[in-house]
């Protein structure tokens, strides 16, 4: 039980009128009731007062150190009074001895003036007596405790400051950031998806000129002006690398905002704020990239596989589909369900060289559209030269597409009406670019194993999706060739 030395405590013992704010000399300290029920009980039957209506225990009920005998109270280095573990209030009012009157005697007429006389005298020395015992009894001059020299109170301040030192430390080792992770690159890689912190603090330094001045989604939401916003350099109270590796949890996790939120020790809306603003600038930055590599670049990193089969192959397609939150608008409904998930979603193209670089990926559309309609809108047929040949499944019936820029479709063979088998060279060459068009399912794998698009996304996310999509297949090239 630590001492308190509050500016408004006052005693609740019955007939004690001691109060903090009458002692200007600070010789009392005012004690809670102990916290365990046997101890409580014990202080209450000591004080006399009965818990009920009238009176209530809680942290305010405080009893003086004029309660208490001089070996229950102890003073700390720090100068605090503290009660004894185990002590019990035992000096009241009621509790000191009163002095019996003796009853009077006969006395003659002359003798009663002198015993009037010395009566008086008596009762001057008594009251003398009285005033000093009452004056000890309201300075409760019990004893200070040990007393300590200052260098021994300075040598425990030091020492105490060491604790502190040592716990602040600690706490700040166990702060969610990436430096926490940094000789951990298990779960760096868990996290964030990068393989190492290395790998991940070489892509912050390059983004770093532009990260630390950019315009944020609050600025934009102010309206500020663009000069302004320029010189506004540290955003939503965290550094620019906590807010990198934010979203790259967000993103790698699929954590919530809320979960975020008490992980960095930020608010939702600055959760919120932060994955907006990343996702657009990381959209921007890596959309700038040229990802698109020449026919002399591709055919330099072309594997074995390709070489001996299918040398001319330019870029590997395929799509995939993210599960969205159903519209209530029955049109959009209509747009964005697919057959083949019997869901709504959103539908993107990804292209990969044969060496399994993620070479172009597509906005996301509507999951009702096509396969060939989405490559038609996405833009990759003009990115195509003659001669180039583009491999696909056999849901990609785009050879008249191509054959405008003069490029190539290499996809299984199909099964026709008039036969009920494949030939053995179909069934041989269905095989073989079977095993080569594999990679882009694994391409696609990683871009999914960023876990935001595991669960249904909700339509509040609709206006940052496109960019999230995006930001995520092009961080699937940091970790490496496929094979």
């Amino acid at each position: 039980m630590a001492t308190g030395q509050n500016r408004h405590d006052h005693c609740c013992v019955p007939a004690c009128r001691n109060d903090s704010r009458y002692d200007s000399g600070r010789n009392l300290s005012f004690h809670s009731f102990p916290g365990d029920p046997v101890g409580r009980r014990q202080w209450v039957h000591a004080i006399r007062r009965d818990v009920g209506r009238n009176f209530t225990i809680n942290s305010s009920t405080k009893v003086c150190s004029a309660h208490f005998g001089a070996s229950d109270v102890r003073t700390t280095l720090a100068g605090k009074r503290v009660i004894a573990k185990g002590s019990v209030p035992c000096i009241f009012s009621w509790t000191k001895d009163s002095s019996s009157r003796k009853p009077p005697k006969l006395r003659s007429s002359s003798a009663a003036v002198e015993a009037e006389s010395d009566e008086v005298h008596e009762s001057d020395s008594n009251m003398e007596v009285n005033t000093s015992t009452s004056t000890a009894d309201l300075d409760h001059d019990y004893g200070e405790g040990p007393s300590y020299s200052i260098e021994e109170k300075l040598a425990a301040a030091i020492q105490h400051i060491d604790e502190l030192e040592v716990e602040n430390k600690q706490l700040r080792s166990l702060r969610f950031n990436v430096q926490r992770f940094s000789a951990d690159p298990d779960t760096l890689r868990f996290y964030t998806g990068f393989q190492s912190y290395n790998l991940l603090y070489a892509t912050y330094k390059s983004l770093e000129p532009t990260a630390n001045s950019m315009i944020t989604w609050a600025q934009m939401q102010r309206g500020a002006s663009a000069e302004s916003m320029r010189n506004i350099t540290k955003h939503e109270g965290r550094c620019c690398i906590d807010q990198f590796f934010l979203f790259l949890c967000y993103c790698k996790c699929g954590l919530f905002e809320k979960d975020l939120s008490i992980r960095f020790n930020v608010s939702v809306p600055t959760v919120s704020r932060i994955i907006i603003t990343w996702a657009n600038y990381l959209y921007h930055i890596l959309g700038s990239l040229p990802i698109w590599p020449t026919r002399a670049q591709v055919n330099e990193h072309m594997p074995e596989c390709f070489t001996s089969m299918y040398p001319q192959t330019r870029v590997i397609l395929d799509c995939t589909e993210l599960r969205c939150q159903t519209p209530s608008s029955l049109y959009v409904n209509s747009q964005m369900y697919s057959h083949y998930k019997s869901h709504t979603t959103f539908k993107g193209l990804i292209g990969i060289t044969p060496s399994g670089a993620v070479c172009f990926v597509s906005q996301l559309y509507s999951g009702s559209i096509s396969d060939n309609a989405i490559t038609a809108q996405s833009g990759i047929v003009e990115m195509l030269n003659e001669n180039d040949d583009v491999m696909a499944d056999k849901g990609f019936t785009i050879s008249m597409l191509l054959s405008e820029k003069g490029a190539t479709l290499n996809i299984p063979p199909f099964l026709s009406s008039k036969r009920s088998q494949f030939s053995e060279e179909e069934v041989e060459a269905t095989q073989s670019i079977a095993r080569v068009r594999i990679h882009v399912e694994r391409a696609i794998r990683r871009v999914k194993e960023f876990h935001i698009f595991d669960s249904v996304l909700p339509l509040s996310l609709a206006g940052s999706v496109n960019q999230i999509w995006t930001v995520c297949t092009l961080l699937t090239n940091f970790r490496g060739p496929l094979f």
